[in-house]
């Protein structure tokens, strides 16, 4: 049969991460290609207990629940941004399946065919397939290491008119870098100017490395708490299958993400609000945090000094201050989509860094992630990759 699908359908693609992942799940494959938390260190015994306490509370807990989703967990994630900075209530708070949930509902209620969104340069690909599904028009702002310049990035609005700025400030993916105070600033007060809404992704956030320093959300900074929409997940800081993120923000953006969220499936797991209600209650999340970035940091600097050994004339990086995330940008010539498949021969995986480009991709660039495998994994699957990696850079 012919089957005729919709013409948004025609955006659609399958993400170089996913397809990646298929791969890797031959058993010989070590994998730094999707950004996984390190399952060797879940809390598994606390997660079990807390989905007892669920089951222990009555019928009533298995039954459905309001979009808007847990009450009790969302006055925890009140409680939760407080330190940040965030200023919030429930009634502002929605909880979705995942913070990529957040970026397709914000994506269908504001953009309509032709509507400019403005992004760093790379950022999350992912979030790229969402606005263009919608029909968006996807420009990239020029970038340095600390955020959007602010010359191109008030040009870019003073002409394009963007319904929305799209940022990872902090740890972003996919190349682990920090937003400074000033940039972010900056990006408000163009926001105020013009009348742009922000979505702030802050997924790492909480996986921060150094803690004499302070960074603090542009969600932070909006103090008339009009023009941010600032989401987050537990996946990164919890286990990723409670698939449970927030969004939270102005809350007439709110309510219309809510009614969108009805059409999609009602409300996201209740059981597994409920379950993570009870974690955040009686569990220590912030010794679990502090665990996680120590051992994240470890795993990084094995990272960071096999690609130490490669030399600053073939390949250049930055050492990043949290997330889950190295970025390398090797030279000109090197195409790292055709190495992958040399690199997944040789036991190892990373991502292409071509699919987070908005529009003129580094064909030379490519991510790696340090937080899923174990240490004694990393030097191994490090190891395979310098086995790939040097001879092609001779080899152009």
């Amino acid at each position: 049969m012919n089957y005729s699908f919709a013409p948004q359908t025609k955006t659609y693609q399958s993400s170089a991460v996913r397809d990646i992942l298929k791969v890797t799940q031959q058993g010989h494959v070590i994998s730094f290609a999707g950004g996984l938390p390190a399952e060797d260190i879940f809390p598994l015994e606390q997660v079990k207990i807390a989905y007892e306490k669920v089951f222990a509370s009555g019928n009533s807990s298995l039954q459905y629940g309001l979009t808007e989703g847990f009450k009790p967990l969302r006055d925890a994630i009140q409680t939760k941004m407080e330190p940040k900075g965030i200023s919030s209530n429930p009634d502002n708070i929605l909880i979705t399946t995942g913070s990529q949930q957040v970026i397709d509902l914000f994506a269908r209620i504001m953009l309509s065919e032709g509507d400019v969104v403005l992004t760093e340069d790379p950022t999350y690909l992912s979030a790229l397939q969402v606005f263009r599904s919608y029909g968006a028009h996807v420009v990239a702002v020029k970038s340095d290491d600390h955020g959007m310049e602010p010359e191109d990035l008030k040009a870019k609005m003073e002409i394009l008119r963007p319904k929305f700025v799209y940022i990872i400030p902090t740890f972003s993916n996919p190349d682990g870098k920090v937003w400074n105070n000033e940039r972010r600033q900056n990006l408000l007060n163009l926001c105020y100017e013009y009348n742009v809404l922000v979505l702030e992704d802050d997924p790492y956030g909480d996986i921060q490395f150094h803690q004499d320093e302070e960074y603090h959300p542009v969600a932070a900074f909006d103090t008339y708490q009009s023009h941010v929409l600032y989401t987050s997940t537990f996946s990164k800081s919890v286990v990723p299958a409670l698939r449970t993120g927030w969004v939270t923000g102005p809350i007439e953006v709110i309510r219309m993400m809510a009614q969108a969220k009805q059409m999609n499936d009602l409300h996201s797991s209740s059981i597994d609000q409920q379950a993570l209600y009870y974690l955040l209650r009686d569990f220590n999340l912030t010794s679990h945090i502090n665990l996680l970035r120590s051992e994240y940091y470890y795993r990084m600097t094995i990272m960071r000094d096999y690609l130490s050994k490669l030399g600053s004339d073939l390949f250049t990086w930055k050492e990043p201050k949290g997330g889950m995330f190295m970025w390398v940008e090797g030279c000109e010539q090197l195409n790292t989509t055709n190495l992958l498949s040399k690199a997944v021969d040789n036991g190892v995986a990373f991502v292409p860094g071509a699919p987070f480009y908005v529009d003129r991709p580094k064909n030379n660039t490519f991510r790696l992630n340090f937080s899923h495998s174990t240490p004694d994994m990393i030097k191994l699957g490090m190891d395979r990759l310098v086995e790939v990696l040097l001879p092609a850079t001779t080899q152009v």
